[in-house]
């Protein structure tokens, strides 16, 4: 090699390899894309999407139509629950007018010595009623005091009125399973005529089939037969710890059910005859 063209040859060199060298970087640069730049430690790289928005829309979807309207079930003024049923009375003067089987001249007490007495009361049936009994002016907070406590103990009533209804005549009353008060009568008794203490408008029959009298023998009303059997409890039956002898009982009144021999077990009164 001639001495003199080292140093040119040299430079020439180098410039083919600088050439290479920046060729080969484009290239690199070129096939991996940008470069990319490392987020400090701790801090996550913040990307931000493109928003598209879309234009507000407000869609409600109507329930299908079936053609049957709705219409709510009729009430039958008869309340279902015991929130919303309770007890009422009240209490109206008598006259004669008001006792054309009762009462006649002569009896122990006259009308207005009476008073009617509308009271609410549970029925066999599940059912609130209003039922009106005739007892004595002296015991109609009494009186009054045991229907609550019946009414709250839901205790069944058959029914409810004066035996007027029925003419007068107290054996129609109880085959009817008539609740009742006032009957100006004689006791259902052997021995001389007396008056009943229902003359006096101070007794009271309650369910007289679920509770029959037993006298001489005799059951009356006869359909209280099926319930001589005072062991087996049923519903409107008296009895010790019943509600109905405890409503009384907190009254002040007897059960003729205790009576040896001819037990009356319908009979409540407040002299205890």
């Amino acid at each position: 090699m001639i001495p003199g063209r080292l140093p040119v040859l040299a430079l020439v060199l180098a410039i083919v390899l600088g050439a290479c060298s920046s060729a080969h970087t484009a290239a690199a640069h070129t096939a991996a894309g940008p470069p990319t730049t490392t987020a400090p430690t701790g801090t996550a790289p913040t990307t931000t999407a493109p928003t598209t928005t879309a234009p507000a829309t407000t869609s409600t979807t109507a329930a299908p139509t079936t053609g049957v309207p709705t219409t709510p079930a009729p009430t039958t003024g008869v309340p279902t629950t015991p929130a919303n049923v309770v007890f009422s009375h009240h209490i109206s003067p008598v006259t004669a007018a008001d006792l054309p089987s009762t009462y006649r001249a002569g009896c122990p007490v006259g009308p207005a010595a009476l008073r009617m007495l509308t009271l609410g009361y549970w029925g066999f049936d599940g059912r609130p009623h209003v039922g009106t009994i005739v007892v004595n002016a002296v015991v109609t907070d009494q009186v009054v005091g045991v229907f609550a406590g019946l009414f709250t103990a839901r205790f069944p009533i058959r029914a409810m009125k004066p035996v007027d209804a029925f003419g007068g005549s107290d054996p129609a009353s109880m085959a009817a399973d008539n609740t009742s008060g006032f009957n100006c009568r004689n006791a259902v008794a052997t021995g001389p005529p007396r008056w009943s203490v229902h003359a006096y408008g101070e007794a009271i029959d309650v369910n007289p089939v679920e509770n029959p009298y037993l006298e001489g023998g005799t059951v009356q009303p006869p359909a209280g037969v099926a319930f001589t059997d005072r062991g087996r409890a049923r519903p409107g039956m008296s009895g010790p710890g019943t509600a109905l002898n405890r409503a009384f009982a907190s009254a002040g009144w007897l059960w003729g059910g205790r009576w040896a021999g001819s037990p009356d077990y319908q009979h409540f009164s407040k002299t205890g005859g």
